[in-house]
């Protein structure tokens, strides 16, 4: 210690305070932040794998067997999927703006959707409960509120906002259905619904069933 001048000693004393600094800093993050607060706030983990690289049973699948046949600005397509999901649960991608309905053999069909705008997106896990033909729409009043020019009530058909089909998830206001602005799909436009191409959500319809697993990744 003898060879140790005034500057080791406050050296030391100026690196015991910077630990000082640091825990305190660490504790204050943990009592600010609970670890369940700042995982709520990060994206659900990606726990499946597309592979929508060309090949050939790729093109029968998707011009053979109805998998290419959409009439939106984005082609439903048959693609690989890799996941644990049974067939037939609906995997809906917010931040792709796709939707994937599993199928056997690892695969997908994925279709094009709209999405909620900021402040409007979500995530989570539901069912669906119910399915509609040409649905009627009756404006939430939350809605109501923000655009109080829309009209109490709209009966189904082509200029119904739901479009030609809707399913119902859990028992919340959101649905996957259709719609009557077909340019905007692939945008991030709704108040939380998912948007098909009418011609999308058909297809997508007549596969699905009720109590179908709907999963929202945000």
């Amino acid at each position: 210690m003898a060879c140790l001048g005034p500057q080791f000693f406050l050296a030391r004393t100026m690196m015991k305070r910077l630990f000082a600094l640091f825990f305190a800093a660490a504790a204050f993050t943990t009592i600010a932040f609970p670890a369940d607060a700042r995982v709520r706030n990060q994206p659900p983990a990606q726990d499946f794998e597309v592979d929508d690289g060309p090949s050939l049973s790729n093109f029968f699948s998707n011009f053979g067997n109805g998998g290419g046949n959409s009439s939106g600005p984005i082609q439903r397509q048959t693609v690989g999927f890799h996941s644990n999901y049974a067939p037939g649960t609906i995997v809906v991608n917010t931040a792709e703006r796709r939707l994937y309905l599993v199928q056997p053999g690892g695969q997908a069909l994925r279709y094009g959707i709209g999405v909620g705008r900021d402040g409007f997106r979500w995530g989570g896990v539901h069912r669906v409960t119910a399915k509609k033909e040409w649905p009627s729409w009756t404006p939430p009043a939350q809605m109501l509120a923000r655009r109080p020019d829309l009209p109490r009530h709209m009966p189904g058909g082509i200029d119904n906002p739901l479009g030609a089909r809707a399913m119902y998830l859990g028992s919340t206001l959101y649905r996957i259905h259709g719609s009557n602005e077909p340019e905007t799909i692939g945008q991030a436009v709704s108040s939380g619904c998912f948007r098909m191409t009418n011609d999308d959500v058909t297809d997508l319809y007549n596969r699905v069933s009720v109590g179908a697993t709907v999963i929202v990744k945000n």
